[in-house]
């Protein structure tokens, strides 16, 4: 096992690419290792977050006729873009996936989902195994119950696979607040998605009669 570790392990935005898997309603309705409410809130923040930073983001589904259509959370962040609909539950045996994340060129593979320890798991395992560099954003996605999630992160961190949460992403990529060219939405994006931390955000604005600029996004 390679440890994930030096200056080049952190997550770049030129470099990752995010797969979002099955945020669907029949996923959602028995999501148990986390309140259903904060995966929602925290797959559009890293979505949004995604799109911020021009992070390619593909959206797939699982047979979409019968377990429902992606969050309108989420799909919303990306209008008109295709959601890939599989009948794998591996997302990476199915080809069009794999073939859609390859043309973009990078390297960094971020992935979330439902459930953990099926949708997630199985992906994140199998491209870590084919060699790339595979991070699971752990709060943006859910298991059947906690013992179901924690063992699957247990089971793919063996793998090799990295583990982080969505903030936690979003800092990565952002890195340095020196670097100013994607503040103003990353601040929109923590202001309706970090709760405290965004209100506090705001008040600060406030204090500083520097008001965040503000879109309905």
């Amino acid at each position: 096992m390679t440890f994930r570790n030096g200056l080049d392990s952190l997550l770049r935005p030129e470099d990752s690419v995010l797969v979002l898997i099955d945020h669907q309603p029949y996923q959602l309705t028995n999501v148990n290792s986390h309140d259903p409410h904060m995966v929602v809130n925290n797959t559009t923040g890293l979505a949004k977050t995604a799109k911020a930073f021009g992070v390619p983001t593909i959206l797939t589904s699982v047979i979409a006729d019968r377990g429902g259509v992606i969050f309108p959370q989420i799909t919303d962040v990306f209008p008109g873009q295709e959601v890939i609909d599989r009948t794998f539950i591996n997302t990476w045996e199915d080809k069009k996936v794999v073939d859609t994340v390859k043309a973009t060129g990078r390297k960094q593979l971020i992935i979330a989902g439902l459930w953990t320890e099926i949708c997630v798991a199985m992906p994140a395992i199998q491209a870590a195994g084919e060699g790339w560099d595979v991070t699971v954003v752990t709060d943006a996605s859910g298991g059947v119950s906690v013992e179901a999630h924690e063992v699957a992160i247990q089971r793919m961190i063996a793998a090799g696979v990295n583990m982080m949460t969505w903030l936690a992403v979003a800092s990565e990529w952002q890195r340095d607040w020196a670097r100013t060219e994607h503040t103003a939405e990353l601040s929109e994006v923590l202001i309706q998605h970090v709760a405290g931390s965004g209100i506090a955000l705001l008040w600060e604005q406030q204090l500083l009669n520097t008001p965040v600029p503000r879109n309905a996004g």
